[in-house]
């Protein structure tokens, strides 16, 4: 291959994207006018974006399209080569008329890999049936700070939580034949002041125990083939320039053989935003050499500022063919090098796509929204609805009256995150379809309450600081048996929602009025029922102990309103627990529960940061009695242990109440007296146990040693001797059993072949 065609292998082409304003990407209108594809074809393509998530499509048409433009590319160039197409696809594929899933922080809330994997299957085949080959999920992010506009796109505030929850995404993507990929590699979610695409200042030690462990995992665990950069610098380092972290870590010490993508614009940020490179051709060089294989979303740097200096010899060519390698790997993994090779997909072998009117008859003929995949929605939407608090009130039963007040009341994409494909590009072109049938909460509950009469006011906007739609809300309460009032986000992008990427908050006080119609509505003495649609964790207030339930969703999908609404008429049994705390106090952040004995409530300080409802928290409509903890040892103490053994415990869970319901045993461990300081507790293991009323499980947990290893003061992880607790929770602040254990012998060095869970078993009774 020439140097020409080394190159086209690592760039792509985002064909269709306008140059006049920051639409889905940071920076858009930076970028500069591409070369046509006619330009490109001689040499060939390394990657095709987002043929489906720039404009609303048809999806029939769509792949007919992307069909053409690969025969286009592998008809021009000398070796026939097609290239990669990447979409997104985080709250589901985000094309146009596609089945809308929970949001991740959602399936964080589920406490449910399988279901998630499932999910995730799910989105694969409809990718892959229109010829998409690679999604650009999942994020990895650890939240730090709930301010960050992005807190939705994450799993949530636990690394172990967020590790196994992305491992099942990406073996079901991955099965569907979808090259997953992890981003943001690493820290972004960790920047100061919770903003988006800011400098992040923590160390390494939280870097190595808080934010690299997901990664690590889903390298070691789930078949993962690709990786995105994070646009950030750590200690003034920025992650695309960074070669211990993109080769020195992530190749030569944990193994990983796939691609590295850049994020959008991202080699390019490295001389306009970061001020590490003069140029394009210094940024592309730095990034190449740092182990960046592939420049998306289209060629910028590694077109001719690249080609010039490897030309000159600056840049070694060995470093290229080291990246086209991977790329040409990748592909022929795909398939896309057999001699065989079709770029018809799957979703046109109905119709000869190649016949004249075939346009007309495809329109129409290619459904992304089939029922069984609403049914994971719902299934998914149901399991993530977490009840945060109930005072007796819900499930509701026969209201006469229901006042549903605020502003997600009757607002069809309020349970849509931000890259869902009718928020982050329908909501650019004003008056196309909606393309999935999206119920408001205002006619879930209509549904569910037949005989009831459903009064529906807005009450405020979103974010606005009107309030000339408080007396009306105030008249409709008074007048009602119950009031459920709807709060929340509007989700978008770069300041156009309250959440989702470029939209971070000042504080987690509720936006707009939000917070002063929920008061309002509390004023009236009614029962005040709080239902959450929204992207992060909001302080409530007096609503916290004053409301008569609160019922917390996460951007839970086109089936979420459904799912809401039968959980407040009881239907659906809650079963969702938090992935991130919500804070008593909207200013006390950040309020992560993994934190320091120092980052607690003390009495040298004026700020409380306790959390209104912490960690792993969530109620249910029935109850569960723990009991018989057996440690093997001397009543609550295991026997001694080696720092290179493991530790069993057993336990029964019984449904003590009336109606069907999941318990999700939580495993904390707290290590009270380590060389370096450690967090209060952190989640090392979970299991959801599904019971009838009066059913008990026998409930079995061995525990490596291996999972206290921490990142020492020599910077090497360690399994050190001494005492530890291991908690059996039903939340991060409600422990059932504690068993102290204590680990024997010398301090044990353990590396990425270390163990990373603890084994569970369920026997039921």
């Amino acid at each position: 291959m020439t140097l020409e065609e080394k190159l086209a292998q690592l760039y792509g082409l985002w064909a269709g994207a306008s140059h006049d304003g920051a639409e889905v990407a940071p920076h858009q209108h930076d970028m500069d006018e591409p070369p046509t594809l006619d330009e490109l074809l001689p040499h060939g393509l390394g990657q095709l974006t987002r043929p489906f998530g720039t404009v609303p499509v048809d999806p029939a048409l769509g792949a007919l399209s992307l069909m053409r433009t690969q025969e286009r590319i592998v008809a021009a160039n000398r070796f026939g080569i097609p290239a990669m197409a990447h979409d997104e696809c985080l709250a589901g594929f985000a094309a146009w008329g596609a089945t809308t899933y929970p949001v991740p922080l959602s399936w964080g809330a589920a406490f449910d890999p399988a279901l998630v994997e499932e999910m995730a299957r799910a989105i694969g085949h409809d990718m892959r049936s229109v010829g998409v080959h690679q999604g650009l999920a999942p994020v990895l992010d650890v939240v730090r700070d709930a301010r960050w506009g992005r807190v939705e796109e994450t799993i949530g505030e636990d690394p172990y939580l967020v590790g196994t929850t992305a491992v099942a995404y990406i073996k079901g993507l991955e099965s569907a034949g979808i090259v997953a990929t992890l981003k943001h590699f690493v820290g972004y979610s960790a920047s100061r002041g919770g903003r988006n695409l800011a400098p992040v200042g923590m160390g390494p030690r939280e870097r190595a125990d808080v934010m690299l462990p997901p990664f690590e995992m889903a390298v070691r665990e789930s078949g993962v083939r690709s990786v995105m950069h994070a646009y950030t610098d750590t200690d003034g380092v920025p992650c695309a320039a960074d070669a211990d972290l993109l080769t020195g870590l992530l190749r030569d010490t944990w193994g990983f053989t796939g691609t590295v993508v850049a994020d959008y614009f991202g080699i390019a940020f490295l001389a306009s935003l970061h001020g590490v490179a003069a140029d394009a051709g210094e940024a592309a060089a730095a990034a190449l050499t740092a182990g960046v294989d592939v420049e998306l979303p289209t060629v910028k740097t590694f077109g001719a500022p690249l080609r010039d200096l490897v030309s000159s010899g600056q840049v070694p060519e060995a470093v290229v063919d080291r990246a086209v390698r991977r790329v040409l790997t990748q592909k022929e993994a795909l398939g896309l090098l057999d001699p065989d090779w079709s770029p018809v997909p799957s979703a046109l072998a109905h119709v000869d796509p190649r016949v004249p009117g075939a346009t007309d008859r495809l329109r129409g003929t290619v459904s992304l929204d089939r029922p069984e995949h609403r049914d994971i929605s719902r299934r998914l939407a149901e399991r993530s609805v977490i009840l945060l608090s109930n005072q007796g009130a819900l499930p509701l039963g026969r209201p006469r009256r229901i006042a549903l007040v605020g502003p997600q009341a009757d607002t069809p994409t309020a349970v849509l995150g931000c890259y869902s494909f009718p928020v982050h590009v329908g909501s650019q072109h004003p008056g196309t379809p909606v393309g999935i049938e999206l119920p408001t909460l205002r006619e879930a509950l209509a549904a569910e309450f037949p005989d009831s009469e459903v009064v529906t006011v807005a009450g405020s906007d979103i974010d606005t600081p009107d309030t000339s739609g408080f007396a009306r809300a105030v008249a409709a309460a008074s007048e009602a048996d119950v009031v459920v009032v709807a709060l929340g986000d509007r989700a978008g992008l770069f300041g156009r929602g309250t959440s989702g990427e470029g939209c971070d908050a000042e504080s987690l006080a509720l936006p707009g009025v939000q917070h002063h119609l929920l008061d309002a509505l509390l004023d009236t003495g009614k029962p005040v029922v709080v239902t959450l649609l929204a992207g992060r964790p909001y302080a409530l207030g007096r609503a916290t102990h004053e409301a008569a339930a609160i019922v917390q969703a996460f951007f839970p999908g086109q089936e979420g309103a459904g799912a809401v609404a039968g959980v407040l008429g009881g239907r659906i049994n809650p079963s969702g627990r938090l992935p991130v705390s919500v804070p008593r106090l909207a200013g006390a952040q950040p309020s992560t529960y993994l934190a320091a004995p120092l980052a607690m409530a003390g009495d040298v300080s004026s700020i409380d940061p306790t959390p209104a409802f912490g960690f792993g928290h969530g109620l249910t409509y029935t109850t569960f009695a723990w009991s018989d903890l057996d440690t093997g040892g001397d009543g609550d103490r295991t026997p001694p242990v080696a720092t290179d053994g493991e530790v069993a415990l057993a336990f029964t869970v019984r449904n003590t109440g009336e109606r069907a319901g999941d318990e999700v045993v939580q495993l904390y461990l707290r290590d009270p007296v380590a060389s370096v300081v450690q967090p209060v507790q952190r989640l090392i293991g979970y299991v959801r146990v599904a019971l009838d009323p009066g059913r008990s499980a026998r409930i079995g947990v061995t525990v490596p040693a291996d999972l206290a290893s921490f990142t020492g003061r020599d910077g090497r992880r360690v399994v050190e001797p001494g005492r530890l607790e291991l908690r059996l929770a039903a939340s991060s602040t409600d422990v059932r059993f504690t068993a102290a254990v204590t680990l024997t012998g010398p301090p044990r060095h353990v590396d990425h072949t270390r163990e990373l869970h603890a084994r569970f078993t369920v026997t039921r009774t």
